[in-house]
């Protein structure tokens, strides 16, 4: 199963790409890390050894109807979407991994996490620019990093760093990827079975047997290809979203916790 599990990721050129980027920020995260809409905490790894403490926080009645709720790791906190159940200043770190795009208000999210964040702390946050419709009914916007830069803004935080996620090639063969498997292979329930796709519903489809063989070594020729052109060809205008770090914006009057 893990090797599957390797294999999968690899070929998945979003998450591996997102992964990559995630741990070139991962150094920035401190102290008591809140995770929002953490999922089955799949990121946790790359954090982890950051932190001295690692909580997530789920909205409880799209987990629960999500393939997130039949794994083993459950979220620490569960609320209805409005409010965060905690005081403000309480984090040194928030983390929110492609969750905006599934919030039909992300200025009251961000405002929310940006209150539960000390004014020294760091927020992190993923977004993504282009990518398939997912979780839907729960699909609502995409962002570029000036957007993301102004949403965070009115929320009194700034941008520090900015990590692109993936190029040209790489969008395109994922996109490729992804209707070879799901479309054609059938693959989502294996794949929810390998710990993937945790915020989607859970897959109806059995698998097509039969195409495998034909998908699997077209899958796998693409994302390497890919892999090699974005490595000669990196595109800084076309990319699956972005990993942004930022902090408090401090003026006149405000002083560090």
């Amino acid at each position: 199963m893990r090797f599957l599990r390797g294999v999968s990721d690899w070929v998945d050129l979003q998450w591996s790409l997102l992964y990559r980027a995630l741990e070139a920020v991962a150094p920035r995260a401190h102290g008591r890390l809140l995770d929002v809409g953490c999922g089955q905490k799949q990121f946790e790894l790359i954090f982890r050894p950051h932190v001295d403490e690692y909580l997530g926080i789920e909205h409880q009645a799209i987990f629960e109807a999500t393939a997130a709720n039949l794994g083993r790791t459950r979220p620490d906190y569960l609320y209805k979407g409005d409010r965060l159940p905690f005081d403000e200043g309480t984090f040194d770190t928030v983390l929110s991994i492609q969750v905006l795009e599934h919030t039909p208000d992300p200025r009251k999210l961000v405002a929310e996490m940006a209150r539960v964040l000390k004014t020294s702390g760091t927020l992190i946050v993923a977004a993504p620019f282009s990518f398939r419709l997912h979780e839907e009914p729960h699909d609502y916007f995409r962002f570029t990093p000036h957007g993301l830069r102004a949403l965070l803004s009115e929320a009194g935080l700034a941008i520090e760093h900015i990590e692109q996620v993936g190029s040209l090639w790489s969008l395109l063969a994922h996109k490729l990827n992804s209707y070879l498997a799901f479309r054609v292979a059938r693959i989502g329930r294996t794949a929810q079975q390998l710990g993937k796709l945790g915020h989607e519903f859970p897959a109806q489809h059995r698998p097509r047997l039969w195409a495998l063989p034909f998908i699997v070594p077209a899958i796998v020729g693409v994302a390497a290809t890919a892999r090699f052109m974005d490595r000669i060809f990196f595109d800084r205008e076309e990319a699956f979203g972005f990993v942004v770090v930022a902090r408090h914006k401090i003026g006149k009057g405000t002083q560090k916790a």
